[in-house]
């Protein structure tokens, strides 16, 4: 079953398979982070969620975070094509279809967690 792209079941499904997925759990036993996403230009307006990884388990919601290690925004475009697969977060940094604030160490120190929950939510089918 698929979800609309940034939905609320879209993002309960991406916090499943993460808790899933052996691989990314593993990676983030002893890791606590929080990244808020701002997304511009969707459909319906802008998309405020997060992702909050602690106590080795995941959740994607969206809204808020309170005091967030690291901020990235882009466009919905870009956020889709992240979600998909098509490009990877590297690649979206270096050519600034993202931006980032917060903490840049908190995000490098933590990039092969990214790169594992990059590669989770690709899994998760979604429509725009």
């Amino acid at each position: 079953m698929s979800a609309k792209f940034l939905s609320e079941d879209h993002l309960a499904a991406a916090t499943e398979a993460l808790n899933a997925n052996d691989d990314f759990v593993g990676s983030i036993a002893n890791i606590d982070m929080g990244i808020q996403f701002q997304v511009s230009e969707a459909p319906k307006g802008d998309i405020s969620y997060y992702l909050k990884v602690g106590d080795g388990s995941a959740a994607m919601t969206l809204g808020e975070l309170e005091d967030p290690d690291v901020v990235i925004s882009s466009t919905h475009e870009t956020a889709l094509a992240l979600f998909r697969g098509d490009l990877n977060t590297q690649m979206a940094f270096m050519t600034g279809k993202i931006k980032v604030a917060g903490n840049m160490a908190v995000l490098m120190m933590n990039q092969a967690v990214i790169n594992k929950w990059a590669a989770t939510v690709s899994e998760v089918e979604i429509t725009n």
